[in-house]
């Protein structure tokens, strides 16, 4: 009898392999815990420098007169368990106001060795979680030791999650918020106080927010600057991951010409990053003042923060290897603990 279970065990699982695995939203948020997220993306990060990950500039369409755009963004990842990822995602910057993630779509696994679709995951999701998570350990990288006091300029999605990735790294002593509309900041410190043991205080403006803070996080549609360099204090450590478009920037020029700024990849904030872009054809920064990505921080090939009052940028853009590594995750976890529904296509 036991061989028997055994066996029906073993087809049970193999069939499950051989299936396409369907992962909806509760389906990504049991699998990828934000603390588990942030050590998937550290390994990824350190794959990337280390060259055994490949993935092009993304594609973004963007049909005219619409607010809306759809991007596409493969990633294939070597070794001994090849395999290759694809996210298509469109972006819809006004769903905010109907209640909706602005990013819509889904993350697809495939077999780097057949081609085999292995997995597809609500993209929603995975794009919230693993976008904090990478902010995670870049705080984690690159923040002042210590309880920290934490400023979010936005209350959305990316906001939540990004709450949740810097509690997981930092100790913190008090976190505020604002947002464009004042009942949004108010909604996010009632909705999320219970999840952090110091208080969620809103505030109507992004300076009372920033004034002192030690992380900062800008999660917004912004198209004009939300922080403003005069407010900064001394060692401040800022997450900037609200645009990935060359017309728009959370941050001012003086703000990226004072910092010692840190990036996923130099490729996309050269393509994509209006907080790059702009100040660069003002004549106020160039690629050197990239100072390193984030791999090759991780893999010792720069030490990352040097001063204690260092102010400290990441620009975050988000990379489809990220997307892979989550989905993957996923995958893999879901195999385990029989999550997701199987589907033979």
């Amino acid at each position: 009898m036991r061989s028997l279970t055994v066996g029906l065990l073993t087809r049970a699982i193999f069939a499950r392999i051989m299936s396409v695995i369907i992962l909806n939203e509760h389906d990504v948020q049991q699998l990828l815990p934000m603390n588990e997220c942030i050590d998937v993306m550290e390994r990824a990060f350190i794959a990337l420098a280390r060259g055994a990950i490949e993935q092009p500039l993304r594609a973004i369409f963007r049909p005219p007169n619409l607010n809306g755009a759809m991007a596409m963004m493969p990633a294939f990842q070597g070794g001994e368990t090849p395999l290759f990822g694809l996210k298509a995602i469109c972006v819809f910057p006004g769903n905010a106001a109907i209640g909706k993630d602005a990013h819509q779509g889904a993350v697809i696994l495939f077999d780097g060795v057949t081609g085999e679709m292995r997995a597809v995951a609500n993209a929603s999701v995975i794009t919230a979680i693993r976008t904090a998570a990478v902010s995670g350990m870049a705080t984690r990288m690159l923040a002042n030791p210590g309880p920290s006091t934490l400023a979010i300029i936005g209350a959305g999605v990316q906001a939540r999650a990004h709450l949740k990735a810097v509690a997981c790294v930092r100790e913190l002593k008090s976190v505020r918020v604002t947002a464009a509309r004042e009942e949004n900041a108010e909604a996010f410190a009632r909705e999320m106080q219970p999840r952090v043991a110091c208080p969620i205080e809103p505030v109507a403006t992004a300076e009372a927010a920033v004034l002192d803070a030690d992380v900062i996080v800008t999660a917004t549609t912004a198209r004009e600057p939300v922080i403003n360099r005069e407010w900064l204090s001394p060692g401040a450590h800022i997450n900037a991951i609200g645009t990935f478009s060359p017309k728009a920037r959370e941050l001012d020029t003086a703000t990226m010409a004072s910092s010692s700024v840190f990036v996923d990849r130099r490729e996309s904030l050269f393509n994509e990053a209006g907080d790059y872009l702009i100040p660069a054809r003002e004549g106020a920064i160039g690629p050197e003042s990239i100072v390193a990505e984030l791999g090759e921080v991780l893999i010792g090939k720069h030490p990352g923060r040097t001063r204690a009052e260092e102010i400290t940028v990441f620009k975050s853009l988000g990379l489809a290897m990220e997307d892979l590594a989550a989905v993957e995750h996923c995958y893999r976890a879901a195999l385990d603990q029989n999550v997701g529904t199987a589907v033979s296509i």
